[in-house]
């Protein structure tokens, strides 16, 4: 079956405006599926005439495009980033950490949005805003789309800082993913302090060889 494509628009924005909303954030989080790093959550304002041109998921743009689009972003948008740590993420799992990340994102925003547009099929419990959960977000909603390119390239140039603390991984290219690379080197180098433990590939090399990277 082909897959069904997107394009983002604004059009659930102008729906929350014409039931009384006023001022509307999109929400989403990369770094979910990574061994290593936080989780990284982005909310964004978009405000017309003011959205840049070639918003898209940052999944379907070059890392050239979404470094274009982050920087018309932040001169053009209200946004706020919010993180979860790794030992958030071991501790309450991911899906929660992901979460625990949105939460602080929206909190950070200088102006409180009167409704959210969440990537996604949950809304995280934590909210104490209005909110909409939108499957594949990110391919439909503007706003949406803007914070994850947000959450996206501010997450990559985390992680290309952490590869030059802890270099032979491959986080400048891969970003934490287990890729094959990345597998390789965590048996080659061991576990080091900002890997997931509760992640498998992660918590089987711990079990099986007690190498921790300091």
């Amino acid at each position: 079956m082909e897959r069904q494509k997107f394009t983002a628009d604004f059009r659930y924005e102008t729906a929350a405006i014409s039931r009384g909303h006023r001022l509307i954030a999109g929400v989403d989080e990369a770094g979910r599926g990574p061994l290593a790093g936080p989780v990284i959550a982005a909310a964004v304002i978009l405000e017309p005439p003011h959205i840049p041109v070639g918003l898209a998921d940052s999944k379907t743009l070059s890392a050239a495009k979404r470094a274009a689009l982050f920087a018309q972003i932040i001169a053009m948008a209200e946004i706020s980033v919010g993180a979860a740590s790794v030992e958030e993420i071991d501790t309450m799992n991911i899906l929660r950490a992901s979460h625990l990340a949105m939460e602080r994102a929206v909190l950070g925003l200088a102006r409180r949005p009167d409704h959210l547009l969440i990537d996604g099929n949950l809304i995280p419990a934590g909210l104490r805003t209005r909110a909409e959960a939108i499957v594949k977000g990110d391919a439909k909603s503007l706003s949406i789309a803007a914070a994850s390119i947000v959450a996206k390239v501010t997450r990559d140039r985390i992680m290309v800082d952490l590869a030059q603390q802890y270099p032979g991984y491959g986080w400048e290219v891969n970003a934490g993913y287990p890729v094959p690379a990345h597998l390789r080197a965590l048996l080659d180098l061991g576990v080091t302090a900002v890997h997931r433990r509760s992640f498998r590939p992660v918590h089987n090399i711990l079990y099986q060889d007690n190498f921790v990277r300091p």
